[in-house]
């Protein structure tokens, strides 16, 4: 009877199990991983132009190689990756042939690096330049999924296929709501390029940069690849104030503002005690400026006394300075002690170049992160130089020792020496 009823119980146990391979199959987990995957293409310019010899002593074509090729080493297995070229195929003179020479050189999905390198490498500077087109291709690419999607668009010089403005088309894909980011890289830019460029990602969202070397090449892609695999986070909108007491109180989160040339603007946030308040800020040089720049990022109280500073400056070769400060608020032994209202000023010394548009303002992109800080007052104290202060009064001590010691042996020596 017992048997029996093993038997019976292996039998149900079998059928269940059989059961829940049928209604969930392994595919259907995988398929549901896929559709959830950030997807990137990567969209190469390779006209006719990439071919000079102006970036650390070698072509622009490969200053592009080398970078694709260490990128393709560094993807994450996370990310469906895929190569969009522009221009390779088509070496003649008929601008309506030539602007439709766009393909897709690895199609967007998981990276066989080995494939993926052998196609980079037969690439060779040939034809046009259709930006726009290649856009709207590698728009059709990234179709299909839920996870974040991002084209990263490296090229050398503006669209050669007007009156398909690559900005308009640009901001056709955002007014689809698909949620997808383009971001611009221009290798060895001229004033033109870098406003079509810096138009075309505006219009997403997304980040211009200017490159010169292939190290910040490399660099900057890895960037961009790595970020898609980040979560999406939202920003928010916001507006800044001229001073402390008009600003809007914000929370942790993603932020997004304008702040025109050489103005100030203003945000609060509360700190309660034992918490500490990370905040971060990038200004974007999104227009032709003038060399050597800053931003400041200062953490004030309501009544203007500073309590710590961030500053980055930039030279001209960088499209966005970004600097940060962390405020650690010490523990209260009263259980009802009172938020504090930190006041975050956020400052800009950009000029605007000769007849470039001062409005509207840049744009300005604030990481506010409000966390539980260190368990102590003590602790709290040891932020930034406090834990050095003990450290060094235990350095002095322990070389005062050592100075006795040393004086009393060299005494105890000589006087070896001489009894000797």
């Amino acid at each position: 009877m017992i048997r029996t009823q093993r038997l019976a119980a292996g039998v149900c146990a079998l059928l269940a199990a059989l059961t829940a391979g049928l209604a969930f199959p392994a595919g259907a987990v995988a398929d549901e991983t896929t559709a959830l995957a950030p997807k990137v293409d990567l969209v190469l310019d390779v006209s006719g132009s990439m071919r000079t010899k102006d970036i650390d002593g070698g072509t622009r074509m490969a200053a592009a190689k080398q970078a694709f090729n260490e990128v393709l080493d560094a993807t994450p297995e996370t990310v469906l990756l895929g190569i969009r070229t522009l221009g390779a195929n088509y070496p003649g003179d008929d601008q309506k042939t030539g602007c439709k020479d766009t393909a897709q050189l690895y199609p967007v999905g998981q990276v066989d690096r080995t494939e993926a390198k052998a196609a980079v490498a037969t690439l060779s500077p040939t034809g046009w330049t259709p930006i726009g087109p290649a856009l709207l291709k590698a728009a059709d690419d990234l179709d299909g999924g839920t996870g974040s999607k991002r084209i990263v668009l490296i090229s050398d010089g503006e669209d050669t296929c007007a009156p398909l403005d690559p900005c308009e088309v640009a901001r056709e894909i955002a007014a689809k709501g698909i949620g997808l980011t383009i971001d611009t890289l221009g290798l060895v830019p001229n004033t033109k390029m870098r406003q079509q460029l810096s138009c075309i990602a505006e219009a997403t969202g997304g980040t211009y940069t200017s490159v010169e070397h292939t190290d910040e090449l490399t660099d900057k892609v890895n960037q961009l690849v790595d970020r898609a695999a980040d979560p999406v986070v939202t920003p928010v909108a916001t507006e800044g104030a001229d001073s402390c007491s008009k600003a809007p109180a914000l929370k942790s989160g993603l932020y997004t503002d304008r702040e025109e040339f050489g103005q100030e603007r203003w945000y609060r946030v509360d700190v309660e005690p034992g918490q500490e308040l990370r905040a971060s800020v990038s200004v974007s040089a999104d227009r032709a400026m003038n060399p050597d720049y800053g931003v400041l990022l200062r953490a004030v109280t309501v009544h203007g006394r500073e309590i710590v500073r961030g500053e980055a400056a930039g030279n001209g070769r960088t499209d966005v300075v970004s600097t940060g400060l962390r405020y650690p608020k010490a523990e209260s032994d009263d259980d009802e002690a009172a938020a504090e209202t930190v006041c975050l000023q956020v400052t800009n010394s950009y000029s605007a170049a000769s007849g470039v548009k001062t409005t509207p303002g840049m744009p300005v992109e604030l990481t506010v992160d409000v966390v539980d800080g260190p368990s102590q007052a003590s602790d709290v104290a040891s932020f930034g130089l406090g834990r050095g202060w003990w450290l060094l009064g235990l350095l002095v001590l322990v070389g005062f020792l050592a100075g006795v010691l040393w004086g009393w042996v060299s005494r105890w020596r000589v006087a070896v020496w001489r009894t000797n």
